[in-house]
């Protein structure tokens, strides 16, 4: 497992993915949708899964000594790092963001606990839309992150929506930290076990159609 996650990151990683996850500072820009942050991220998965396509990256995987299911989880564990990555590097520019905008944020979540937790969210519903899609056929993969991209646009218009309409993120998680502080944890929590949940259930079912493929044909 460790080869092949070595092969992910030093042969099937996009050039583009660093860029992405340098865009972290987004979540510093006055009166934005800061989960578009998790969305650039996305897209550099998607990229990783579309350069492998025209590069053959599975085939060539495929005729390693590995399991199929080994090429799966490697793919998987790729993404969960970058997501990961991301995440973190947005915890010091929302504190920076806490310290200069006294004004909270007025196109969504504020730079608080609970855009984290929104992040676990989004990035458990893009993989389990886009890698239960993906491995049904690995050569379609612009369907696939189509599929992905609509649910993921879904929930960051419900989240800004949930801002002004729902009283408790309005009044609660969508609040300056340290207030409702215990909430937010809670809240922050739950996002983590959803992506943790959404996720294992989508490697169960890329590797259960993944290994019923013959590519090498």
């Amino acid at each position: 497992m460790n080869k092949l996650l070595r092969k992910e990151f030093s042969l099937a990683m996009h050039p583009t993915v660093p860029l992405m996850m340098l865009l972290a500072p987004i979540v510093l820009i006055p009166n934005y949708p800061y989960t578009v942050v998790m969305f650039y991220t996305t897209m550099g998965i998607f990229f990783t899964c579309l350069s492998g396509r025209e590069n053959n990256d599975i085939i060539y995987s495929l005729n390693l000594p590995v399991a199929k299911k080994d090429i799966v989880k490697a793919r998987f564990i790729y993404a969960v790092i970058l997501e990961l990555i991301q995440l973190t590097l947005m915890i010091p520019f929302a504190v920076i963001n806490h310290n200069i905008n006294s004004a909270g944020n007025q196109a969504g979540m504020d730079a608080n606990i609970s855009l984290f937790a929104l992040g676990f969210i989004v990035y458990g519903i893009f993989n389990l839309v886009f890698f239960s899609s993906y491995y049904k056929n690995v050569n379609k993969v612009g369907s696939s992150f189509l599929k992905s991209s609509i649910a993921v646009f879904a929930v960051t218009a419900a989240e800004v929506i949930s801002t002004y309409a729902v009283p408790f993120v309005k009044n609660v998680l969508d609040t300056a930290d340290p207030q409702f502080l215990m909430q937010k944890l809670i809240f922050l929590l739950a996002g983590a076990a959803i992506f943790l949940f959404l996720t294992f259930i989508s490697y169960r079912r890329s590797v259960t159609v993944f290994e019923k493929q013959d590519l090498n044909q």
